[in-house]
């Protein structure tokens, strides 16, 4: 009874040790929905990033920040705007905070289309307790949404509790990145439209929903015809939803100081 008594209390204690040194390191599941109806707007990949508050990619009523870059074209936040990448987004979101968590969730073909849904999975320190993203909007030239504040989402707490479980914008939050003028022959997403040719606008970030009725009644790559109509500046057009899952390597390791227990205690 002795020796089985020690070896619950060493397993405890090997338990709790393993527990705490993991206890930072989480796997955190990221799931995009596309919530705007059949034939209105649609989704790049799902840019974001968990650090401590630092990056800041933008500024509501200022130019897209450059951070580094020689022109508004290849400002961090309008790789983003403009074409539903973060060629330089992570670079400079990396670069402000060199221990941030990256990562992109993408739907089933790439963009999320209307009702759509995607989901992943990445390691995350909880130490890094703030969530910042960003992701184009289709049809648009710059449409983008995403925070300005990167402090507004806090994602865990200071002693690693996931604070919030989903968080949903309306059509309202849309932003206009001013950095390419509205074109529907140099829009993404559009049939017949070249993504790559760019007009500079040079005009600050701001709220512009309403902008997106220029591409009204045009065929989008997929196949619809699109209508901004069918939302208003109230629907709700994206739902981002967090859940910590299990990790598999700190279950496998306790299993492993389990069983070098039981060993010895045979022994």
């Amino acid at each position: 009874m002795r020796a089985s008594f020690r070896g619950i209390c060493l397993l405890s204690i090997v338990s709790a040790t393993a527990s705490t040194a993991l206890a930072d390191i989480v796997q955190l599941r990221v799931t995009v929905e596309n919530l705007a109806p059949a034939n209105s707007i649609s989704f790049a990949p799902f840019r974001f990033g968990v650090g401590n508050g630092t990056f800041d990619a933008f500024d509501a009523g200022s130019t897209a920040f450059l951070l580094g870059q020689p022109t508004i074209a290849t400002a961090p936040i309008v790789s983003v705007a403009e074409g539903g990448a973060a060629t330089t987004w992570f670079p400079a979101f990396a670069s402000a905070e060199s221990g941030a968590n990256l990562g992109s969730v993408t739907g089933p073909g790439g963009p999320f289309l209307p009702g759509q849904v995607g989901t992943a999975d990445f390691t995350v320190d909880t130490s890094n307790r703030f969530f910042t993203y960003g992701s184009m909007i289709v049809p648009s030239n710059d449409h983008f949404i995403g925070n300005d504040d990167p402090m507004e989402e806090e994602l865990f707490d200071a002693s690693g509790n996931l604070l919030i479980t989903s968080f949903t914008e309306k059509a309202r939050a849309i932003w206009d990145a001013g950095s390419e003028t509205q074109n529907p022959t140099n829009a993404a997403f559009l049939v017949g439209g070249t993504n790559a040719l760019r007009i500079d606008e040079n005009l600050p970030v701001r709220f512009d929903f309403a902008g997106l009725s220029a591409f009204n009644g045009l065929t989008t790559a997929p196949g619809y015809i699109f209508n901004s109509g069918l939302i208003n500046a109230d629907s709700d057009i994206i739902r981002v939803s967090f859940a910590i899952v299990p990790e598999p390597a700190s279950m496998g390791l306790m299993s492993v100081a389990a069983l070098g227990l039981l060993r010895r205690r045979r022994a």
